[in-house]
């Protein structure tokens, strides 16, 4: 629990920092995620689905990665290294989050209509993924646990 939660963590606040400061440089605006959660919910709280996305991104992605992303890829494609493996499990976010909930629960386009900030999104799921799998890599080689990927 202590390697999800610590995962969640540092690819969270990665995926703030490239959501808030480094894609409004690139393309001219923040992500906001919390919109998304907006839509899909239907509610107007901006600070409650701030808390849902970091709840999710803290808690739920990491343990996605843990019991069903690495699992499947050491099962797949052992050969993959960690990095890709994380690299992978980011692309599935990113699809989930703007394929799956984006268009099909919230009505938008299709990946939002593949705009600047599609690929900002991409870029930024991809960072969240790799981090998530670099801290559990790193945290379990200091637990002495195998860690194939």
């Amino acid at each position: 629990m202590v390697t999800s939660l610590a995962a969640g963590a540092a690819a969270d606040i990665a995926w703030e920092v490239w959501a808030r400061f480094i894609t409004p440089v690139l393309v001219g605006g923040p992500l906001q995620p919390a919109a998304l959660v907006q839509s899909v919910f239907g509610f107007s709280s901006w600070t409650l689905a701030e808390i849902i996305h970091a709840g999710v991104g803290v808690i739920a992605y990491p343990i996605g990665y843990l019991f069903i992303a690495r699992p499947l890829a050491r099962l797949v494609t052992p050969f993959l290294p960690w990095w890709a493996v994380g690299a992978g499990f980011g692309v599935g976010l990113w699809i989930f989050a703007l394929y799956v909930m984006a268009h099909l629960f919230a009505g938008l386009p299709p990946f939002l209509g593949f705009i600047a900030l599609t690929w900002a999104s991409l870029a930024g799921h991809i960072v969240f993924g790799v981090v998530c799998a670099g801290v559990v890599k790193i945290m379990e080689g200091r637990s002495g646990a195998i860690t194939e990927t």
